[in-house]
């Protein structure tokens, strides 16, 4: 396993960092399986879990929690806030109030006293962002967490929180986590130079394009909407729909590539991320045991460059294939008052 320093906090991680999203409702149910999960991923050289509040409701970090008993110290721990927790207002956010009592109820699932690095998990138009630099600053200087960063910002975002951190005094994101993979690479356009610009780390996740990059999917064959990634999203996966014959042939000339330098589509799919000077860790997200072996195969794999030119060949820097499930959109495409002047303020142009 390779290890990286973290966006200059001199926290040193692996290459690969173990994602637990799948553990708990909404994949692996199983507790104590989940548990051994972690812990293969630990003794294999992993020394970097990230998770969430959100995840499953909070059962994630529980089962987490339960993992870290007795090797907390050797593990450095991710998690984020942002998302709707339970019911009622005031609950999800990136103000003061709600992260000052996300935190709280995180350290607490987590079993833990610190988070080695909280993460703001997106954008939020309705506070302004000195707040929320703010009351992360406070919980550093109040050891609960040791650093602080975001999660799928756009660029403007990103340059906008440095911009007040700098004119405010105030600390600023060390991280950024985007999506990012064969398939998905918007994020170098302006994402990843921004945050070399500043000396930030980077996670990035869904290497797999959920699912999408796991060899499962190929063009010419069956493909079973009706089971595991596809069942959720079936638009994304259906080769009659619009774009995604682009996709599948993009898969078969991966899958060629692969071939051709003697690993698999996964590996190929997990060492693409860590090429890129500006990625820290790369999240792996399995959901069984079986799934996890099969990605730390490849931590070792490192790409050259004759490698990396054909990648290039068959999808283009910058270019995304597909729009990623959970990135953020801008509420402004969203809200058509945002975008059209009010009827009196046309007819008097």
């Amino acid at each position: 396993m390779r290890y990286r320093n973290l966006g200059g906090t001199g926290i040193e991680v692996s290459a690969y960092c173990l994602g637990t999203m799948m553990f708990g409702a909404v994949g692996n149910t199983d507790h104590e399986d989940s548990v051994r999960i972690i812990h293969t991923a630990l003794d294999a050289g992993i020394n970097f879990v990230d998770t969430a509040d959100m995840y499953s409701g909070g059962e994630s970090e529980e089962i987490v929690g339960k993992a870290l008993r007795g090797r907390r110290d050797d593990v450095v721990l991710a998690s984020k806030v942002h998302f709707q927790m339970g019911e009622g207002r005031n609950r999800s956010g990136n103000s003061r109030r709600w992260i000052v009592r996300a935190v709280e109820d995180s350290l607490r699932r987590l079993q833990t006293d610190w988070i080695d690095l909280y993460q703001v998990h997106r954008p939020d138009h309705s506070t302004d962002v000195e707040e929320t630099l703010s009351v992360l600053g406070d919980l550093v200087r109040e050891g609960k967490i040791r650093a602080f960063g975001c999660s799928t910002f756009p660029a403007e975002e990103i340059v906008e929180a440095h911009h007040v951190a700098e004119r405010r005094a105030l600390p600023r994101f060390r991280t950024e986590q985007p999506p990012y993979s064969l398939i998905v690479r918007g994020i170098e356009s302006s994402v990843l130079p921004v945050c070399r610009r500043y000396g930030m780390g980077v996670l990035t996740w869904s290497p797999l394009a959920s699912g999408f990059l796991t060899g499962k999917y190929r063009q010419g064959r069956p493909i079973d909407l009706t089971s595991g990634r596809a069942k959720l999203t079936p638009a994304r996966f259906d080769p009659a729909v619009p774009g995604n014959e682009v996709k599948l042939a993009a898969v078969e000339r991966f899958t060629e590539l692969a071939t051709d330098i003697g690993c698999t589509l996964p590996e190929l799919a997990t060492a693409f991320p860590l090429a890129h000077p500006a990625v820290t860790s790369v999240i792996i997200g399995p959901r069984t045991g079986e799934q996890l072996e099969l990605l730390l195969k490849g931590a070792s794999l490192e790409l050259d460059d004759t490698t990396l030119d054909r990648i290039d060949e068959i999808v283009p820097p910058g270019v995304n294939l597909y729009q990623p499930d959970g990135a953020w959109r801008a509420p402004a495409l969203d809200d058509t008052a945002g975008r059209r002047r009010a009827p009196a303020d046309r007819s008097a142009a």
